[in-house]
């Protein structure tokens, strides 16, 4: 928040949040903002030089001790970046940044969740919104389209849009919504992992599979058929897009009661599926099972599995990739075809992203309205995409 902003807001309270996200990190940033902010850290904050902390100008970074609720003191550094906004760093980690935020509260801060924060400091509404979704990120390729929009790709692109509508160049507005739209699914994917999931028959390999791609052991591998009975899941990426792969039961027919519960879960999960890996053994026949989930899954990659044994056999089924989790042969290829099938038009630095239900919604009634041609109330979805 701005000095000029604070100051229109006398009475309100100064609000302390924990900026950085959730994780491991060497530093913890610890913002407080209003018209206490500086008097709330300066009551536990003692520089190294020994001077006031209202002494030191706006931009000054101030090494200094800081105390805690128990009296525990800890060194960190304070960040002045207006006269009613202060940023504490300290040691990374969540306890203590907790520690620290808990003894600003005591002073009469208002704890608030970093989303809050930057809804109340951001007034821009998309890199408000973008500034959220970058604390999500995974990946650096993620991060990275989130900061395009961060700096204005999509507020751009909206703006174009709303030109060409005021222009009444509706089928180039109509063309880039459409754009716009095409890439939603992605944009929202920039934070929640993709969907991918191992099915197949029992003893296909599908665990040994899923450890090849993940590069260690994390599903149990054993001969004898059925033996993953429950779903297991773990996050990576392939060329930089965040995937949770899901290892299921083998796909049969069981009277066996707990195996029957692993098979249903396992169809369920690849009902909701992004994209299916449905691993083949090349020394068994296509079954009418594999079939099934060829043709009524959403995206399928079939995977040709124990190629180091036979080839793929001609009895119909559809082509893949010929995979060997013994030898490691396709692996490659396999993670290659992965990240293809989930993003097959990668965006080009700079490209504007929807990256929220919010804005894939407003998007739709944009261009809903103007298929409807009522290109004014296209107009308002593109201004609330913006000034939410």
């Amino acid at each position: 928040m701005s000095e000029s902003q604070s100051s229109l807001l006398p009475h309100s309270p100064t609000v302390v949040a924990i900026l950085t996200p959730l994780g491991r990190g060497a530093v913890a940033s610890i913002g407080v903002c209003g018209p206490r902010a500086m008097e709330i850290v300066a009551r536990r904050f003692v520089s190294a030089a020994g001077g006031p902390l209202d002494a030191y100008p706006a931009g000054r970074v101030v090494f200094g001790r800081f105390r805690g609720i128990t009296g525990a003191e800890e060194e960190l550094v304070v960040g002045l970046v207006a006269p009613h906004e202060v940023e504490v760093h300290c040691h990374g980690g969540l306890a203590a940044a907790e520690a620290v935020a808990s003894a600003l509260v005591a002073e009469g801060g208002v704890r608030i969740d970093a989303a809050d924060w930057i809804a109340q400091t951001e007034p821009d509404c998309l890199a408000a919104e973008a500034r959220i979704a970058l604390a999500e990120a995974r990946t650096e390729r993620t991060a990275a389209v989130l900061l395009d929009q961060y700096r204005g790709a999509l507020r751009d692109a909206a703006l174009q849009i709303e030109t060409n509508l005021r222009q009444q160049d509706f089928a180039t507005a109509a063309d880039s919504l459409g754009r716009l739209l095409n890439r939603a699914e992605l944009g929202q994917h920039l934070t929640r992992p993709w969907r991918v999931v191992l099915a197949g028959r029992p003893n296909a390999g599908k665990s040994s599979l899923m450890n090849a791609l993940l590069g260690f052991q994390r599903s149990i591998v054993f001969a004898e058929p059925g033996t993953t009975r429950d779903v297991l899941t773990h996050t990576t990426a392939f060329d930089g897009w965040p995937v949770e792969l899901a290892d299921t039961a083998g796909l049969r027919v069981s009277c066996e009661p707990i195996e029957a519960e692993g098979v249903e879960r396992a169809l369920a999960v690849v009902r909701g599926a992004d994209l299916v890996l449905l691993v083949c053994d090349v020394t068994s026949n296509w079954s009418n099972e594999e079939r099934e989930v060829a043709q009524t899954a959403r995206r399928v990659l079939v995977v040709h599995h124990k190629c180091d044994l036979a080839n793929p056999p001609s009895d119909g089924r559809p082509v893949g990739v010929a995979v060997s989790s013994l030898t490691g042969q396709g692996i490659d290829r396999l993670c290659e075809q992965i990240a293809r099938a989930l993003v097959p038009s990668p965006p080009e630095p700079g490209t504007a992203v929807p990256f929220t239900a919010r804005q894939e919604a407003l998007l739709r009634q944009a261009l809903a309205a103007l298929n409807h041609r009522k290109p004014e109330k296209a107009i308002g979805a593109l201004a609330t995409l913006s000034n939410s």
